[in-house]
């Protein structure tokens, strides 16, 4: 007589597994990493191992002595990769190694592990040495002759407060030029159109969908898009706001991660134009040039009232109740 097996959901296997969209996600930072080490050279190789080896280091460690258990470390290897993507090329090394700690034994491990944790541990890692060393984070280097010098976004903030105008500061910019990576800023920040090649990759693959990634930049352009028409000489354009900083690297890699962002269609489009709107207003009107790491970290805390207010309707359930 054949037994009757009951077994919570889910019930049929899509195939996907944790180590194939982190690879995904690796293979699509691929680019990226290739145009941060030709802009920047060795150095983003070490920033990049270093984040990569203490990261897999600490989740190891905190796995076996205080888990009491063995998860794959592939994780923990993206983990590292978008750590050392949002920190300068000239950092010094030991501050990788305390990001990292932040990243795995804070930001992720002290909520359980693999899938528990709230907000994206990779920026909990960034936006501790920025507040905490922010003279180590916010100085770059030149991509031209390797001096320090300031991102395009820190350069038109301080024009702009200085009493400069839009136009003054536009003949020291080249898109073009920022497109392709040249000009200072973070490791995963001077890649315009390699993060957007391997962002096309992971929507191929539907390692991502498209509603975040489109909500974050998309809301970026409408709100600058406004502003600059109305007060074309106080407010820097669209194609700005989407070329420098973290906009690109933050919407497509850091706000579709998979346990920090909503589990619907609607609530993934309110996350995203939450965090662009957020970007914008800390851009425009904050004390840092970047917004976007703070933009992604307030979302993941509103992740559950998202996912409660966007909370997909049961199968089998009534539509129309008496």
């Amino acid at each position: 007589m054949d037994k009757l097996i009951i077994s919570p959901s889910p019930h049929v296997h899509g195939g996907l597994s944790t180590n194939r969209l982190m690879g995904d996600v690796l293979v699509a930072l691929l680019p990226a990493f290739a145009v941060s080490v030709w802009v920047f050279g060795v150095s983003a190789l070490l920033v990049t191992a270093v984040a990569v080896a203490s990261c897999v280091l600490f989740e190891a460690a905190i796995q076996k002595w205080a888990l009491k258990r063995t998860d794959t470390l592939l994780p923990a290897v993206l983990t590292g990769v978008l750590l050392a993507f949002n920190l300068p090329s000239n950092i010094p090394l030991w501050l990788v190694a305390v990001g990292s700690f932040v990243a795995i034994a804070i930001a992720k491990m002290s909520f359980g592990g693999l899938g528990r944790n709230v907000f994206n541990p990779a920026l909990v890692g960034r936006v501790f040495l920025l507040v905490a060393y922010p003279v180590q984070m916010t100085s770059f280097p030149e991509v031209v002759d390797s001096t320090t010098g300031a991102t395009p976004l820190a350069m038109a903030k301080g024009a702009l407060r200085s009493g400069q105008s839009v136009s003054d500061i536009m003949p020291n910019l080249d898109y073009l030029q920022m497109s392709l990576g040249q000009m200072s800023g973070s490791l995963g920040e001077v890649a315009a159109i390699a993060l957007l090649l391997g962002g096309v990759y992971m929507l191929i693959r539907r390692t991502i969908t498209w509603h975040i990634p489109v909500a974050v930049l998309g809301s970026m352009a409408v709100m600058t898009g406004v502003m600059h028409a109305s007060h074309p000489e106080t407010y820097m354009d669209p194609m700005f706001h989407l070329l420098s900083g973290g906009a690109i690297l933050g919407a497509v890699y850091m706000a579709t991660d998979y346990v920090t962002s909503p589990m619907t269609a609607w609530g993934k489009i309110i996350f995203g134009v939450g965090i662009g709107v957020v970007t914008v207003v800390i851009r425009v009107w904050g004390a840092y040039p970047e917004g976007m790491s703070f933009a992604i970290l307030l979302m993941n805390a509103c992740v559950p009232l998202i996912d409660k207010a966007f909370r997909p309707r049961r199968f089998g359930k009534n539509h129309h109740r008496k």
